[in-house]
């Protein structure tokens, strides 16, 4: 979680998938501490870039594809989740870190079950 937690600027912004809004570093490790020490201790994650947007000198938006997959630890078993996440990041003394990150589900529009992406 410490290596977590130093991803983000000190007063970075968290949305999870479930729309749970945190404020600081402090926070956002708060939040993930207790379900990566319980349900999701045998999880990965794997990531993939989607997109870049250099907004400024020190600061720019990334989107990325976020696969979950749970391992036997989660009360639902072994399964995977897709997620969205876009963060913006900013650049101080030469460190990108996040600033505000948001964590989308994949779900389909008509049912609201999650959906794995192609």
């Amino acid at each position: 979680m410490a290596a977590f937690g130093g991803l983000f600027d000190e007063d970075a912004t968290f949305v999870n998938r479930f729309g749970h809004y945190v404020q600081g570093i402090d926070e956002i490790v708060a939040l993930h501490a207790p379900i990566h020490e319980t349900i999701y201790r045998d999880s990965t994650l794997e990531n993939e870039l989607i997109d870049v947007a250099h907004l400024a000198d020190g600061a720019a938006v990334i989107h990325f594809w976020s696969r979950l997959a749970a391992g036997a630890a989660h009360p639902a078993g072994p399964h995977e989740v897709d997620t969205l996440i876009l963060a913006v990041l900013t650049r101080r003394n030469e460190i990108w870190r996040i600033r505000a990150l948001e964590n989308v589900t994949i779900t389909n529009p008509r049912t609201g079950e999650p959906v794995l992406r192609s």
